[in-house]
């Protein structure tokens, strides 16, 4: 059932008690997800969705409450597998500043293979070849604190990277950043999707963000509401709106083409899709 499943969760429940007024809130609400090796997914979702709570289970920083979550055919509520899975699973958060651990770029990035207990030799290797992979190897003497968010979050993603995982989650890595460092970000996640086949989930609420994904998975009142490709989920523009998310501009301008009467495709993601549509008019 699992094979060549990276995420695979079966019934996935997960309860909380609300500390304000001591009830048990329901964050994840029975979801079945499967997640290929290789696979570059987007988690849409607004606010309280639940996509941050799935993205922890991915990691097993929580546990479900009903149901089972593997990774890489792990079970998460197995307490054995817990070590095995954070070498799987790399786990990016939304504020790089709390993740960088040491004062010196390469060293922080060898952290995680020394805690791992990689032969010096080897941890030089992987340091090395992390920060090439993001493009941050010539800032390997530097002061974390010196570096641009962007330039932050490229160095916790090289902290990862270093562990080898098989699959990295990214939870809102680009929410605390400008549009430029937003961009180093997701095009260094990209590259390493195409470039070195590791499996990416990415959690996000920038609509921009999940065009490049092979698929999006989109969340309300913990429950998955529609996935697809992001052609096919865009499109679905009136619900999207009615849960509060956006789509792309462009998307949502062939819509309102289609609405007036004029026969363009409605899963237009980009300016020169927009623009070839427009000129098969004439």
């Amino acid at each position: 059932m699992m094979k060549d499943k990276m995420i695979f969760c079966d019934n996935l429940t997960y309860k909380y008690t609300n500390h304000q007024d001591g009830e048990e809130k329901l964050a994840i609400d029975g979801v079945d997800l499967e997640i290929n090796q290789g696979e570059f997914v987007v988690v849409l979702g607004h606010n309280g969705s639940g996509k941050s709570t799935i993205a922890k289970h991915m990691n097993a920083l929580l546990l479900p409450t009903e149901g089972k979550m593997y990774i890489d055919k792990m079970d998460s509520s197995d307490i054995k597998n817990l070590w095995n899975i954070r070498s799987t699973a790399g786990m990016v958060f939304q504020n790089p500043d709390n993740q960088l651990v040491a004062t010196i770029v390469e060293e922080d990035v060898a952290f995680g293979p020394e805690n791992l207990g990689v032969e010096p030799k080897e941890i030089r290797q992987r340091v090395d070849n992390s920060l090439k992979r993001v493009g941050m190897y010539e800032y390997r003497k530097h002061a974390p604190h010196l570096l641009s968010g962007g330039q932050k979050q490229r160095v916790a993603i090289a902290g990862i990277l270093a562990m080898m995982p098989k699959c990295i989650v990214l939870d809102e890595p680009t929410a605390m950043l400008d549009p430029l460092g937003r961009k180093e970000v997701i095009d260094t996640v990209k590259e390493l999707n195409d470039e070195f086949g590791i499996t990416i989930v990415l959690i996000t609420h920038y609509m921009e963000e999940a065009i490049k994904a092979d698929r999006v998975i989109v969340m309300d009142n913990g429950k998955v509401i529609l996935e697809g490709t992001p052609k096919e989920v865009f499109s679905q523009v009136p619900l999207m709106k009615k849960i509060g998310l956006d789509v792309p501009q462009v998307t949502e301008l062939a819509y309102e083409l289609n609405k007036v009467g004029l026969n363009v495709s409605k899963e237009i993601l980009s300016i020169d899709e927009m623009v070839n549509a427009l000129c098969q008019l004439k």
